[in-house]
């Protein structure tokens, strides 16, 4: 199926491993120029060597505001803005501590919104662009083993959806994806820490798949189709909606 990208930008945060390198890999796919945001330069090079197309890395820290401006500036005029970078640990309220909630926080909270801000000025200006969330079914299904990421998932949807609403007579889509859990290093570390929390003992974290807050176990290439269809025409008439690829 031709998606009708061909010819497009985009520019992709946490893009190089997991879900963002295989949003990569589907937009290039489909003739879509592409932009790799993470912190991790080595990283970045060896995702560049993996996605056909053309690529250009961007090693930056989004909890940094000046970096991320200048990340904006180099990428004003990318079609599509994919805001994926997060790395929020699993654990209860007891677990994580004001320091690493802010952390986390800064990174997936208030990188989405920051880059969401200064990206969306640029595609306001052109009245065109699309924006798409990744956010996690955690904003769905909230867990006390995962509360900083649950809190967190679900302020992302309400921000996309209210985005959403007013963005689309601007000629700006934006929307949202709730994965579940996907098979990458991070929910690995994530489904350890919560089984430390629920059951003190972080090797027993398979039993925490196909239940609660962690569902059934996708892969990431299911994220990153769900990603491009979403950015393309064949999607033109969504905005301000998040799609669960979970239960």
């Amino acid at each position: 199926m031709d998606l009708g990208l061909s010819g497009k930008s985009a520019l992709i945060t946490g893009g190089s491993k997991g879900i963002g390198l295989a949003c990569a890999k589907a937009l290039a796919a489909e003739g879509v120029s592409v932009h790799l945001a993470a912190r991790d330069l080595s990283r970045l090079e060896k995702a560049k060597s993996e996605v056909e197309g053309t690529v250009s890395v961007h090693p930056v820290d989004l909890r940094d505001s000046a970096a991320l401006h200048a990340l904006a500036l180099a990428c004003s005029d990318v079609d599509i803005l994919v805001n994926n970078a997060g790395d929020i640990p699993g654990g209860t309220i007891e677990s994580v501590d004001e320091d690493r909630w802010r952390h986390a926080w800064e990174l997936k909270v208030f990188g989405y919104v920051n880059l969401t801000r200064e990206i969306f000025a640029y595609m306001k200006a052109r009245k065109a662009g699309v924006i798409v969330n990744i956010i996690g079914m955690a904003g769905e299904n909230p867990s006390f083993e995962y509360i900083c990421g649950s809190t967190a998932n679900a302020g992302l949807a309400a921000f996309t959806k209210a985005m959403g609403k007013g963005s689309y007579e601007h000629g700006v889509r934006v929307l949202g994806i709730h994965p579940p859990s996907t098979r990458t290093d991070r929910i690995l570390a994530v489904m350890k820490a919560a089984a430390k929390a629920k059951f003190g003992d972080e090797t027993r974290y398979p039993e925490l798949i196909g239940a609660g807050v962690f569902g059934r176990m996708i892969e990431p290439e299911q994220v990153g189709d769900t990603v491009a269809f979403l950015a393309s025409p064949r999607a033109g008439a969504l905005s301000g909606v998040v799609l669960n690829l979970g239960t």
